[in-house]
């Protein structure tokens, strides 16, 4: 009971207080030391971020998770290096089976690669891997695996289109108050 309590007592705390104070180390402190999460060097997690989970989150260097993102990491979420994610992208690894007569739930790991791209608003399921250099277009729904440098759009996400593959670039944006 005590352990439940605590679990949820520093999710609230997580999502509730420190997502909102405007100083990115203080956060980075939190989320590395507290909540467990594998976080690189350079690399941003911008305010209003909300976690569904202790633990189950890595995200490699110089990758960028912008504001009012959800991560649901009890399936575990693994991010490559120099990916940014928009705004209010919605990683879920968790659900429950509709052909389950008790409705058995169910999770699965989401991996996005190096240099990958999330647009604002997309929504990556459970147990789907975005490839190196892919680009997920804004407001997509990702049901199945993102072949790296494809660019994919709607819902269900369906390619339209290719990125070049000698991506070479490092992200490096943190704002001051984000």
């Amino acid at each position: 009971m005590w352990r439940n309590f605590f679990s949820e007592l520093t999710l609230f705390i997580a999502n509730r207080v420190v997502s909102q104070i405007p100083c990115h180390r203080f956060r980075l402190w939190f989320y590395r030391r507290v909540m467990g999460f594998e976080i690189g060097a350079s690399s941003y997690i911008f305010m209003d971020a909300w976690f569904d989970c202790k633990r189950g989150f890595r995200m490699g260097h110089h990758s960028v998770l912008n504001q009012k993102c959800r991560i649901d990491s009890r399936g575990g979420v693994d991010i490559g290096e120099n990916v940014s994610i928009s705004a209010e992208v919605c990683i879920l690894t968790a659900d429950h089976d509709p052909q389950s007569p008790d409705f058995a739930g169910r999770s699965a790991p989401v991996r996005i690669e190096d240099y990958a791209f999330i647009g604002t608003r997309a929504m990556i399921l459970r147990g789907v891997t975005v490839g190196r250099g892919a680009v997920v277009a804004a407001g997509a729904v990702v049901t199945k695996d993102v072949q790296a440098f494809s660019i994919v759009a709607g819902c269900p996400a369906a390619p339209i289109g290719t990125r070049p593959e000698n991506l070479d670039y490092t992200l490096d944006y943190g704002r001051l108050f984000f």
